[in-house]
């Protein structure tokens, strides 16, 4: 189930666009405002960001402007009030990839977004590719050529969210939040031995590597 985060200041348009998402088969993970988006991101794998522009603290522009700065290259939608044609120029030139107007159809939103995860080559696979490699969410498989591995669903968890955003650097917390769930009584050292697991896994993939950051936690870094 692809999850979609929705960044909306309005308590009852956020509940309603959370719901007409999960009438039409998305997860949808919803946020108040620009910071807030960027806690979710930090923590979680998102596949779409639905945003409105004027928010507090910050904008939808800004939110935009980020997560492209820091090559979040996720589809975004714009959803807004502003109507001129300089607002949407606007929109565009910071980075996101479509744009509406409210009040908002809902078909003509569920069709949008349909259309941006197919444009990512998400819509039914739920895959990454990096040159012959190819992770594959729903199966927790990793191949290259022939050779397929299906990994533990840890694992695969771990190394699905390192490449997932290339050289963007996360915490233990952070990973051990998300793929092991904040209540968790895992101890710390459980990221260090399922990471060196995948190194040792994929040693002889040129395609991707896995780097300590010192003193910070982990990256992916893609090779091609």
């Amino acid at each position: 189930m692809f999850q979609i985060l929705v960044v909306e200041d309005d308590k009852n348009t956020r509940k309603l666009m959370g719901a007409i998402l999960k009438e039409h088969g998305y997860c949808p993970v919803l946020a108040c405002d620009g910071l807030e988006a960027l806690e979710v991101l930090d923590t979680q794998h998102i596949d779409l960001v639905v945003m409105d522009i004027m928010m507090p603290h910050m904008d939808g522009y800004e939110l935009t402007r980020q997560l492209r700065n820091h090559d979040y290259s996720l589809p975004i939608l714009m959803v807004t009030a502003k109507q001129l044609p300089e607002d949407k120029r606007k929109g565009f030139i910071v980075g996101t990839d479509d744009y509406m107007t409210k009040p908002v159809d809902e078909e003509e939103m569920i069709l949008r977004i349909k259309a941006l995860l197919r444009r990512a080559q998400i819509v039914s696979e739920h895959k990454i590719i990096i040159g012959e490699v190819i992770l594959d969410y729903d199966a927790l498989t990793v191949s290259r050529g022939s050779e397929v591995q299906t990994l533990p669903r840890k694992e695969f968890y771990l190394l699905y969210k390192l490449l997932s955003y290339p050289n963007k650097i996360f915490t233990r917390i952070q990973l051990m939040d998300e793929i092991w769930g904040v209540e968790s009584e895992t101890e710390d050292n459980t990221i260090n031995v399922h990471i060196n697991r995948l190194r040792k896994r994929f040693e002889s993939f040129p395609e991707f590597t896995i780097e300590t950051i010192r003193g910070l936690g982990y990256k992916a870094v893609k090779n091609i």
